[in-house]
């Protein structure tokens, strides 16, 4: 074999491996800046919206949520609870959200958009000093009462919320859960922190 047919073929290797090397490295360089398009875990606590799963979320259930460092609860109410909230309504402070912070569509007795009336998105902060209220789904609990029919009880300083995040009268917080923007994405996806056009 020629000198040059050797020299010729590592020509051809080096090229090859220089070529390989170089794509690595260009992906490898290019990946920070593509990942970076992406919302961070901070962007998304600072306020970025956040995409809610409630395909598997049951009658009854809640789930709790971050959005801009707060907890949001998404509850999936029943029937039955729907029915019982114009019956608090001579025991509220607020029962039309008058005083409340809301989005239009919100601005009813279930505090929900029509399409998903069985849905509450609320904050979950007690409007009185911040601290995080419990759910409370049991009916006639010995520490809350035999006529209470399920809600959010604050453990700090006793207030009480409806299945709607409606404040009870008489009870240290002065207004209602506030309510976030949202939008349903799809029947079983929420985006909270966003209810531009389109939303359903």
């Amino acid at each position: 074999m020629s000198n040059d047919a050797v020299d010729t073929s590592k020509r051809r290797f080096l090229v090859a491996l220089t070529s390989a090397t170089g794509a690595v490295g260009a992906v490898g360089f290019a990946f920070p800046f593509v990942a970076s398009m992406n919302p961070s875990a901070r962007a998304e606590a600072a306020g970025a919206p956040v995409e809610v799963d409630i395909s598997k979320l049951q009658p009854g259930e809640l789930i709790v949520v971050e959005y801009r460092k707060k907890p949001v609860w998404v509850l999936n109410r029943t029937e039955q609870n729907l029915a019982e909230l114009p019956k608090l309504d001579p025991k509220l402070a607020d029962p039309n959200s008058n005083a409340s912070s809301q989005p239009e569509y919100a601005k009813n007795q279930d505090r929900s958009r029509d399409s998903h009336k069985n849905i509450l998105v609320a904050v979950g902060i007690c409007t009185h000093l911040g601290c995080s209220p419990k759910y409370r789904p049991e009916l006639g609990p010995d520490d809350l009462g035999s006529d209470w029919v399920g809600g959010f009880y604050c453990p700090c300083h006793g207030s009480r919320f409806d299945l709607a995040g409606r404040v009870f009268a008489g009870f240290p917080a002065p207004i209602n859960l506030p309510i976030p923007k949202y939008k349903f994405l799809t029947d079983t996806t929420i985006l909270v922190g966003d209810d531009s056009e389109g939303a359903a």
